[in-house]
């Protein structure tokens, strides 16, 4: 689902390759959900590995389901793909695309494009990931930016902005000690913002969530979502500590 007026914020938990058995996947989703259900103002949106999609549970929840990835492809011989409809069918509402690893491993920003499409024909809300190697002084960092979401947004209709979730990860604060300070959060918010009014219009931005990523903990959420002025957060390695994730929740819920 697009998010509405009635929410403020989007936390949204990626588990990656975590964790191993579908009992381990279960006791993180019955910790999760108690807190999930009393949030006013956020939405949470858990991404486990395709295999414990299930383990979510069916019909309505306390949070979204997400994926970590999705086909380019409809259909087909295509051995290991899931499809944008597979995933509508799982009932998943969120997919995360772009992210950092993805691209490491040889995604490309056209590769991007073709998945955010096939999302949105499926009436899945893509949350596209951009960010940097390294944050330079001179900033062609920005640049860098400047381009992931032209090439990667291309070919995207404006009318489908509402199912669009942009997650701004720096590739040198995931895993790092700090996450970045909040107002170099805010500042590159805004940068991204003006980006995507360029290329579609202000009117069909306005309501595009930007989220932060890299190094959330509860310790920090607040901050960054303070000072950063950013619309919530995408989640690592905290999302699978249930403890952890749930305070990141509250606190981003109390904002």
């Amino acid at each position: 689902m697009p998010i509405t007026k009635k929410y403020k914020k989007i936390v949204i938990g990626n588990w990656k390759q975590n964790p191993t058995t579908h009992e381990a996947a279960k006791n993180i989703v019955k910790h999760i959900k108690k807190t999930a259900s009393e949030l006013k103002k956020t939405i949470t949106v858990l991404c486990p590995p395709f295999v414990f999609l299930q383990n979510l549970g069916k019909g309505e929840q306390p949070f979204s389901k997400g994926a970590q990835d999705v086909s380019v492809f409809e259909s087909g011989s295509h051995t290991g793909e899931v499809s944008a409809e597979m995933l509508k069918d799982c009932e998943v509402e969120y997919t995360i695309v772009g992210h950092s690893e993805r691209r490491k491993a040889g995604e490309t920003d056209a590769m991007v494009a073709s998945k955010i499409k096939a999302l949105h024909f499926a009436g899945v809300t893509a949350v596209m990931c951009i960010g940097e190697d390294n944050r330079d002084s001179g900033g062609q960092y920005l640049d860098t930016l400047k381009n992931q979401i032209k090439h990667s947004l291309a070919g995207v209709e404006k009318k489908n902005l509402s199912h669009l979730v942009v997650a701004y990860e720096p590739v040198w604060a995931i895993g790092a000690t700090q996450a970045m300070s909040g107002a170099d959060v805010h500042e590159t918010a805004i940068y991204i913002k003006k980006v995507l009014a360029d290329l579609f219009g202000h009117e069909y931005v306005v309501k595009v969530p930007i989220l932060y990523g890299g190094s959330v903990t509860f310790r920090n959420a607040g901050e960054i979502v303070k000072e950063g002025h950013v619309d919530g957060l995408l989640v690592g390695r905290e999302s699978i500590n249930p403890e952890g994730f749930n305070e990141i929740l509250k606190v981003v819920d109390a904002l």
